[in-house]
């Protein structure tokens, strides 16, 4: 066999070896083997961003990290790839590389380091110090990494239970349900994970349109580095309820809204899916006594909705609010009162006529609680789970006898079509074994999960939600604790961990070796 021929062979050998296709031709001319279909495989490298937690001296702020255990997806496995096992987080103004040896490096040891996927590992700070944190996942633990930052604030402006799922940085974000009223403070937290600047636009709008500011373009946030910007403090006059818009001009951030309000207590705003069909906010409580509605269009075009409840048994349409009319470019704002009305209940946005209508965005605002105790939260527009996503920072102690701490409620919504769903509670933190179950979740329903808990073992845990079969699925997780009377409480959605990606079917030509 003469040399370029031997050469031929090796190259081909080594493009098989990347793509995963095993069928190689010989020499002889021999046909090759029919090319395998096209699979998923894990990501091999995760990024999150957590913003700064509180500013308060006596908030109380709890990590908790997880990985799910293996890959969901055809042809998946439970290794990452060839990147080094690790995964942590860092103080924005530190690096972190290889997930996890900065120590070695003279780095600071990273934060909540996750050793192994399916048991979640914990941390805890006290006080304002606690800085904005960014960090990745490698190898076998990257897929579906995700990092729970929740606080308790006991008393002051934004008290109670603020909660976060930390998230990936982008370029783009919508927050609606902001608001620059006097009795609001809403923060911006924008967190630079890269080495490189980044700048930052932010625009406002309001029920008649943008709304005129006296800064907000061109924001500087160096590399790994948070700005935090009080939106208050960007337009001329206040504005009840706003629609945030986030975009970076160049890099990427990590973008998140911490609300904090006097009597109404304080949470966090992540951004809202943006979608010509359906948006659906998963998860609103069964005692909510007031929710607030907010929807913009951004595109080009005006929206007309339908505005529906998915309740246990099916879908209804609040009494005196059928449909929406949304003109291009600007914010509505409805109150929807005690919508759900004792019955647990996920708000659900369609076009109202076939064919569609324009883009919109959509959040609510939630509270529980009469009088002086009240609380609230905010539920944005979800992504739906395609395949597999997971929320930390459950208690495990809650509701079983053995210690206090905060319920959990996992909502799931299928506003199409019904659909098969696994889900799984993790071992916690301090032990015990996963505990799994499958649910059938009827068309137009909203199904409640409040009894999931690890078999054995203390400390927090995690919950998994993987879609088995059939339509559309969302998801949210709620951490409800009542403290002196106040119902504090969280709601976290659940986005796909887009844990998998896909590897393009590939075939072999080695016409392209020669000329």
């Amino acid at each position: 066999m003469n040399r370029t021929a031997q050469s031929l062979i090796a190259v081909a050998t080594a493009l098989a070896a990347v793509t995963g296709v095993a069928a190689l031709t010989a020499p002889s001319g021999e046909p090759a083997a029919a090319p395998v279909s096209a699979s998923r495989l894990p990501v091999e490298r995760s990024t999150l961003v957590c913003p700064k937690p509180t500013g308060s001296e006596i908030g109380e702020t709890a990590y908790t990290a997880f990985t799910p255990r293996g890959a969901s997806g055809k042809g998946a496995s439970g290794k990452g790839g060839a990147g080094k096992d690790g995964a942590g987080l860092l103080p924005a103004g530190s690096t972190l590389e290889g997930g996890g040896n900065g120590g070695e490096s003279g780095e600071p040891e990273p934060f909540v380091p996750l050793a192994e996927p399916g048991t979640p590992v914990t941390a805890e700070t006290d006080g304002s110090a606690s800085p904005a944190l960014t960090g990745s996942a490698d190898g076998a633990l990257a897929p579906g990494w995700t990092v729970q930052q929740t606080t308790l604030v006991a008393a002051g402006s934004g008290r109670g239970l603020q909660g976060l799922s930390c998230t990936v940085p982008g370029t783009d974000f919508w927050f609606p349900g902001t608001s620059t009223a006097e009795q609001r403070q809403d923060y911006i937290h924008l967190t630079n994970p890269d080495d490189s600047p980044a700048v930052v636009d932010l625009e406002l709008y309001g029920e008649d349109g943008s709304v005129r500011t006296d800064s907000g373009q061109g924001i500087n946030v160096p590399g790994r580095s948070t700005v935090p910007v009080l939106l208050s403090a960007l337009s001329t006059a206040p504005v009840q309820d706003v629609v945030l818009h986030v975009v970076a001009r160049t890099g990427r951030i990590g973008a998140q809204v911490q609300s904090l309000d006097e009597k109404f207590g304080g949470d966090w705003l992540t951004a809202s899916a943006r979608s010509g069909g359906d948006l659906v906010m998963p998860g609103l409580p069964p005692d909510a006594t007031s929710t607030r509605l907010v929807v913009f269009a951004p595109g080009d075009r005006d929206a007309d909705l339908k505005v529906r409840l998915a309740t246990p048994t099916g879908l209804i349409t609040p009494a005196g609010q059928e449909t929406l009319h949304v003109k291009r470019g600007t914010t509505v704002a409805v109150d929807l009162g005690n919508v759900t009305r004792g019955e647990a209940g996920s708000l659900v946005l369609s076009p109202a006529e076939d064919g569609g209508g324009g883009q919109v965005v959509a959040a609510v605002r939630v509270v529980r609680g009469k009088g002086g105790a009240q609380e609230s939260a905010f539920v944005p527009a979800a992504e739906p789970v395609r395949e597999r996503a997971s929320a930390a920072g459950s208690d495990a102690g809650t509701r079983g006898g053995d210690g206090g701490g905060s319920a959990t409620t996992l909502s799931l919504v299928a506003p199409g079509r019904a659909a098969e769903v696994r889900v799984t509670a993790s071992a916690a933190s301090g032990g015990g074994e996963p505990v799994s179950r499958t649910l059938t979740l009827k068309a137009g329903t909203t199904t409640s999960v409040d009894d999931l808990r690890p078999e054995g073992g203390r400390g927090r845990y995690a919950i998994t939600v993987e879609r088995l079969s059939g339509g559309e699925v969302y998801a949210a997780r709620t951490l409800s604790l009542e403290e002196d009377g106040l119902p504090m409480f969280t709601v976290q959605t659940l986005p796909d961990d887009r844990g998998t990606v896909a590897v393009p079917e590939a075939g072999q030509d080695l016409s392209v070796l020669v000329d």
